[in-house]
């Protein structure tokens, strides 16, 4: 058996160890790079891992603040899902309602435990024996998907303004106790001298007839006087209903209108042309229009003029009496509105006190600018109303 033997021939060989040792070198050069992005990412990532780190203890460390001061919050807070169910609360809301249990639906408090105030956005809570006034806030948030709900106790405030209203009250009563009596004083003595008279003998007829009738005049401005105080004291109205407030005035300038026209004097009437909606009493609130008209007439002289005009804005309507006669000093205007203050000798000083009770009982203001000898302007302010309830 022959064997055949292949000649190498020596340049392919070297050739060959030459490509052998030139790949080696590349893959040398290769694992040495892919060694140097190795280490490079490796401290890269343990950078990154440090910086989480870091991150991940400064957010549990804000998180455990936040919790420590949600706790310590003298206000509630209530977290909300979409469908108004309590997800958490805080101390403070569990103290205020009085109640640690989860999951309930606040939409069920507010509904059943929940009464409105006269105060914007104070609510009555009741629960058992827990009575607060709560102010509410709510807040959205979108992202999350929940909502805020932030519960104020007011209720030492509250108690604290109604105590002030009592107070400021029977201060208004005993002023207007020590008014009276001074008012009904002189009308009072003024009667008794009269009737005094009517029992002597020697009187004419003619005398004793003019002397009753002094007496009656007397009475009955006392009469009037304590019906004023009575009106005074009542203070809030118990019915109002919505009415064009056109027609009120219109009635009350109707019932003035002779007045008028007797001291010569022109009043204007300016409205909108149409309906302007609010809610008083007819009766009462024509009758305090009455009153103004018949204090600028009385402010005012022959050949003068009086305008009562109506105008509005998108939620309240505002009534102007404006005359252009005698006017009042800075001083006078400042007290104008207080219990038996008058500048007529034969005022009671009541009317307009009576006034600001009834404006202020159907939720507006009343205010008044003069200079003197340049007239008055007394402006009433009252909200709009578009619902047709009686109360």
């Amino acid at each position: 058996m022959s064997l055949n033997h292949e000649v190498i021939d020596p340049k392919n060989l070297e050739q060959a160890f030459a490509l052998f040792t030139a790949a080696s070198e590349q893959l040398s050069i290769a694992y040495a790079e892919l060694q140097d992005q190795v280490t490079t990412l490796t401290e890269q990532l343990e950078v990154a891992n440090g910086n989480l780190r870091r991150e991940f203890e400064e957010k549990s460390a804000l998180s455990r603040r936040l919790s420590l001061l949600l706790d310590r919050l003298p206000a509630g807070v209530l977290e909300l899902d979409q469908c108004g169910d309590v997800l958490t609360q805080n101390a403070a809301a569990k103290k205020l309602l009085g109640r640690s249990d989860h999951r309930f639906n606040w939409s069920v408090v507010m509904a059943e435990q929940m009464q409105a105030t006269d105060e914007p956005g104070v609510l009555a809570y009741q629960s058992g024996d827990n009575a607060r006034h709560l102010l509410l806030e709510e807040v959205d948030v979108p992202e999350e998907g929940i909502r805020l709900v932030l519960l104020h106790d007011v209720t030492a405030a509250t108690e604290m303004r109604r105590a002030l209203s009592r107070h400021q009250r029977l201060v208004e009563m005993g002023e207007m106790a020590a008014g009276l009596a001074h008012q009904l004083r002189t009308p009072l003595a003024t009667a008794l001298l009269y009737s005094g008279h009517l029992v002597r003998v020697e009187l004419s007829n003619e005398d004793r007839v003019r002397f009753a009738q002094k007496s009656l005049e007397r009475l009955r401005h006392l009469e009037v006087l304590i019906q004023n105080m009575l009106r005074f004291v009542r203070g809030q109205q118990q019915f109002t209903e919505r009415l064009d407030v056109s027609g009120v005035l219109l009635d009350a300038i109707q019932h003035v209108q002779p007045q008028f026209d007797a001291k010569n004097v022109a009043l204007h009437w300016v409205s909108l042309n149409m309906p302007v909606w609010t809610k008083v009493n007819a009766r009462e609130f024509s009758g305090a229009i009455a009153n103004l008209l018949e204090n600028a007439l009385q402010a005012s002289v022959s050949g003068q003029s009086v305008v009562c005009s109506l105008s509005m804005d998108v939620s309240t309507l505002e009534i102007e009496i404006k005359d252009f006669g005698c006017g009042m000093s800075e001083a006078t205007c400042i007290r104008l509105f207080e219990p038996f203050f008058t500048t007529r000798k034969d005022g009671t000083g009541l009317g307009l006190a009576i006034v600001r009770n009834l404006v202020s009982a159907y939720g507006g203001g009343i205010s008044v600018e003069s200079k003197l000898d340049f007239g008055s302007s007394f402006k009433i302010r009252l909200p709009l109303t578009t619902a047709t309830t009686k109360v």
